[in-house]
Parts: C-alpha cells; sequence; structure tokens
C-alpha cells in the first residue's frame, strides 16, 4: 500500500477563513476600535520592503513600534500586534474538521505559510495549529517565501519525503504553479474550488 500524501495547506485563505474579496477582514473595525487611520497603518507596516519582514530580515514589531511613535499611539506595538492577531483568527471549521478526519486515516499534514515569526508562533501556540500539524513551515523563520522553488526544497529537505508525496492547497495560484514545478501536486482554493478539493479529499483518503 502506497504511503499517505503530506498535505501542505496555506493559511491565510485556506485554513484561516480571515480573507473576503481580498481584503484581510481583521482591520474592518480598525479606526472604530484603535482611533488611528488605517490607510497611513498599512503605509507605514506593509510597505514596498514588506519582504523583509515576510522573510524574517526585520521583526514585524519593530515595524509596528515605529509607527505607534509616529503616531502617538500609546497603548504600544504590543497591543497592536495582539489586536491584529485575534482578530485575524477566523479558523475554517469545516477545512479543519476535514483536516482532523484525513489525520484519523493516517494522513500527515503541514502549514506551507508566508507569515513572518511572530504570528507563525501565535498560530501554533494561541489558535492550536501546534496539535493540528507536524510542522508549521513559515517564510518569517525559513528566509525565503512562496513561491519560490526554495521554500518548497526546503520542506521536502526537513520532511525527508519525495516532492511527489507533497500536496499543496493554496489560494494563490503562482504558489500553486511553483509547487506543481517542484514536483508537488497541488491545488488552487477558492470560494469556487474549494467544495472539488474537499470532496476529492474526502475520497480518496477518507
Amino acid at each position: 500500500m502506497a504511503e499517505p500524501p503530506i498535505i501542505a495547506w496555506d493559511f491565510d485563505g485556506v485554513l484561516n477563513r480571515n480573507i473576503r474579496d481580498g481584503v484581510f477582514l481583521w482591520a474592518e473595525n480598525f479606526e472604530r476600535d484603535l482611533g488611528q487611520s488605517l490607510e497611513v497603518f498599512t503605509k507605514h507596516v506593509f510597505a514596498d520592503d514588506f519582504d523583509r519582514i515576510i522573510t524574517g530580515q526585520e521583526d514585524l514589531r519593530d515595524r509596528v513600534a515605529s509607527w505607534a511613535d509616529r503616531v502617538g499611539f500609546a497603548p504600544g506595538p504590543d497591543a497592536l500586534l495582539d489586536y491584529w492577531f485575534s482578530n485575524d483568527a477566523l479558523p475554517d471549521a469545516e477545512v479543519l474538521k476535514v483536516q482532523a478526519a484525513l489525520s484519523a486515516r493516517g494522513v500527515r499534514h503541514v502549514i506551507a505559510t508566508n507569515n513572518e515569526a511572530r504570528r507563525a508562533r501565535y498560530i501554533e501556540t494561541e489558535m492550536g495549529f501546534a496539535d493540528r500539524v507536524a510542522h508549521v513551515f513559515a517564510s518569517g523563520r525559513m528566509g525565503v517565501r512562496k513561491p519560490f522553488p526554495a521554500f518548497y526544497a526546503r520542506i521536502t529537505e526537513t520532511l525527508d519525503v519525495a516532492p511527489g508525496r507533497m500536496i499543496l492547497i493554496d489560494d494563490y495560484q503562482a504558489s500553486v504553479e511553483a509547487a506543481r514545478a517542484m514536483g508537488w501536486q497541488a491545488h488552487f482554493f477558492s470560494d469556487d474550488s474549494r467544495g472539488d478539493i474537499l470532496g476529492q479529499l474526502r475520497a480518496e483518503y477518507l
């Protein structure tokens, strides 16, 4: 009998249903709750060089702290990060149910996400994903992000598995195509495709 696959789940937009029409839901009430301009925060934090944060070259807290100093946000950077991460924690119950059922049948799971180290730790601990998956592969820890080939190579090397055993489920088409180019199986996850993907996983492995 062939060994079961290892499913690499993207986090935001797949395991975590926190995006609607391309907009992150955590910021919907930012101005009401914090009394600060979302536009100013976004321009300051998500600058053109945000890749430095996503790949672990710069600490997200430092970037947020410089914004807090600039606008006079008295609660400080840690309060902002707590607000951000907690309001961004919207796990997809249907996807998690399928994931748990697959785990019971011997399918292994990892997370493969473009997230910096602080949020990756929050995902593991506060959101409990350390108990749901074998490993959280986060770009901020790895020093490389999707869709660069080295991201996928690092995962297969760490897990010591052939690329063909990996299945990526991701809501970014370029990440899906890059995974396929590395020999992985990969599925593009969207509102239109989610039912088919989850149904296929149930049919093949449950």
